[in-house]
């Protein structure tokens, strides 16, 4: 019985790869289960390996089947990729590609497009065959119809190992999926689930771009956390790492013996702050190789979107480099035209493919248009972290109370920019890290003024215009920074304060998914308005969040460590304000003293300055209340004008 032993694939199956134009590649490279025809007219299944290295003398598949001593592979003609068949062999099979160099050095290398990988220290690529039925239809379907940036988005950012240590995916199934249902996030954001053999990276260095990391379980029990979710209402973004990669030796670097992967000038291949290379994005197979990874984990695992890492390093050619250490574009300028290219490319192809996904840039500068429209000259995205706005509101509470009157700018000034692009607000694992302490420990004094501190701010953030992102552990005010190593201190969770904090956030959740004046007008300018963003001396914010039918929320908030009791503030609207939060509220573990008695009634005439509705309202101290206008109890006050 003869067969092909290239297992079927031909040149002509790799011809969108070169032209960077194929988007599904992982259909064609890496190891498929296939069944091919044979020569007396039946067939054989078995698995079909092919690997992409032009430059390369030699290739052998090694593997566990035959005892790591090599099966030659075969060359397609003009292709640069190797392939071999070997029958009977499917998922758990282990191997690698030793390649044979121009240099005449043979370098064992893992599967650039393995579906599943050994654990560290082991460095194997497995062959997978997923098995697993989905059961998130109706998910899907509203995905796509979806209008992202009219719907709430409050984002619960994890990292899995250290959530809670030990848990496997089937575990985070019964225990992450009921705590961030009970929470009430909308949606989970992991960091990189793909494999990564450095743990303390976080999964920032990726070694194996299309196989969820083997630490906690399989391919399928990574679909099934997925799928749990979603079948709970949450979606489910992924953190995704397109903008460079780790050195090890058994990885992508230098993958055939020349720099396939990365730019051979280190000018241009190397991230020399993290010891990383960076991918060629003018060269098509990579484009590919690039694009087919972002389709591959929305189409394949159903993840909703992706938010993409250190955008900033990728569009600039001169990212953290001194003159002399960067090479131009064909301008003269410092744009990475190719990365800008691929970004649009990505981010165009996927919204078309998957209507309702959610493209997010985490990006640190004022590059112009990143949430544009491709076809607007934009980057394309959806949604970028408004990182300008988590560095000022960090600065504005690590400062001692008395002191923040000198700085109120910090927390009105991005206002100033709010509709240049479509944020997320976010305050993400960076933020908590490396000598930077948790948010608890950030702010200043005693453990009271802590506590109603975070929850001022996080009151305040909550009712900003964007969409809201919080890293695991700040629910609660865990007290240690992030370390990989250990888990969150979950032992506090239900402790004073920190029980608190917890329960406050279930709320915040809740009445922002069901108030649409909190999210609905996020990116327009008309969802929102100040009733006054001046009060500095007192450290007070104030302004109102309009829905496109009319309704109104009112939100204040008071930094200072001094209750305003009889704060006057005009209103839109005459009548009726229910307090519909309060965090002073003694189910916050805050004091309960100071608050409105659950409304405030609004009088013509009563405004503190111009004409108008007014009110006289108490702001806690070191608090925030939210005030819902309320029609229809207003229509019930007594007296012709509708007021008492």
């Amino acid at each position: 019985m003869g067969y092909d032993l290239a297992g079927g694939l031909t040149g002509w199956d790799m011809e969108g790869f070169h032209s960077g134009g194929d988007t599904e590649l992982w259909k064609r490279l890496g190891a498929e289960v296939v069944t091919i025809p044979t020569d007396d007219g039946g067939t054989v299944t078995g698995t079909r390996f092919s690997v992409w290295a032009p430059n390369a003398q030699a290739v052998s598949l090694i593997g566990d089947f035959n005892y790591w001593s090599g099966d030659e592979m075969y060359r397609l003609p003009g292709t640069g990729v190797w392939s071999r068949f070997i029958e009977q062999r499917g998922t758990d099979t282990v191997y690698k590609f030793r390649i044979q160099g121009p240099d005449g050095v043979w370098r064992e290398k893992a599967d650039p497009m393995a579906k599943f990988c050994e654990s560290a220290p082991s460095t194997g690529s497995i062959v997978y065959q997923s098995q697993y039925i989905w059961d998130d239809e109706e998910w899907i379907a509203r995905r796509e119809q979806s209008k992202a940036h009219q719907e709430p988005m409050s984002v619960y950012e994890v990292h899995l190992g250290s959530w809670r240590k030990g848990l496997s995916y089937l575990d985070l199934c019964e225990e992450l999926v009921s705590y961030v249902k009970w929470q009430g996030y909308t949606h989970v954001e992991f960091m990189p689930v793909a494999e990564h053999p450095y743990e303390p990276s976080w999964g920032y260095q990726v070694t194996g771009y299309f196989a969820p990391t083997s630490r906690f379980g399989r391919p399928d029990d990574f679909r099934h956390l997925v799928d749990k979710l979603h079948q709970a209402g949450i979606g489910v973004i992924l953190d995704w790492v397109p903008g460079h990669f780790p050195k090890d030796e058994w990885a992508l670097g230098n993958f055939d013996g020349t720099h396939l992967y990365e730019h051979a000038d280190p000018r241009q291949g190397e991230h020399m702050d993290w010891g990383t290379y960076i991918f060629n994005y003018g060269r098509n197979e990579v484009k590919s190789f690039l694009v087919s990874n972002a389709l591959y984990w929305i189409t394949e695992f159903h993840i909703d979107g992706l938010r993409v890492d250190a955008v900033a390093s990728m569009l600039y050619l001169d990212y953290s480099r001194k003159e002399g250490e960067w090479v131009p574009n064909v301008y003269g300028g410092r744009e990475n035209l190719e990365a800008i290219d691929f970004m649009r490319y990505v981010n165009k192809h996927l919204y078309e493919r998957h209507p309702g996904v959610l493209m997010i840039a985490e990006e640190s500068t004022s590059f112009p248009g990143v949430t544009r429209p491709v076809h607007h000259d934009g980057l394309g995205f959806g949604f970028k972290w408004n990182m300008g706005w988590m560095n000022d509101s960090l600065r504005y509470v690590e400062s001692d109370p008395v002191h923040r009157q000198y700085n109120h700018h910090l927390m009105t000034f991005a206002m100033v920019y709010a509709y240049s692009e479509n944020f997320i607000l976010p305050i993400s694992h960076d933020e908590v890290v490396h000598g930077k302490g948790s948010m608890l420990t950030k702010v200043p004094q005693d453990d009271w003024r802590k506590f109603a501190t975070l929850r001022a701010f996080y009151a305040y953030m909550w009712a900003f215009p964007g969409k809201q992102l919080v890293f695991m552990g700040q629910e609660f005010g865990q007290r240690a920074e992030f370390s990989e190593e250990r888990g969150l201190d979950w032992w506090t969770a239900d402790m004073w304060g920190h029980g608190g904090l917890k329960r406050l956030f279930k709320d915040m959740n809740e009445i922002y998914v069901n108030e649409p004046a909190l999210h609905e007008l996020d990116s327009d300018p008309a969802g929102f308005s100040w009733i006054n963003g001046d009060d500095a001396q007192g450290n007070t914010f104030s302004w109102i969040r309009h829905s496109s039918t009319g309704e109104m929320v009112a939100c204040l908030v008071n930094y200072s460590a001094d209750p305003h009791n009889t704060y006057g503030i005009n209103l839109p609207r005459a009548g009726v304000w229910q307090e519909i939060l309060n965090t002073d509220s003694p189910e916050y573990d805050g004091d309960g003293n100071f608050g409105n008695y659950g409304q405030v009634i609004a009088r013509e005439g009563a405004a503190p300055w111009g004409d108008g509705p007014g009110a006289t309202v108490c702001i806690p101290p070191l608090g925030a209340i939210w005030l819902k206008y309320d029609p229809k109890a207003t229509a019930a006050l007594p007296g012709d004008t509708g007021l008492a």
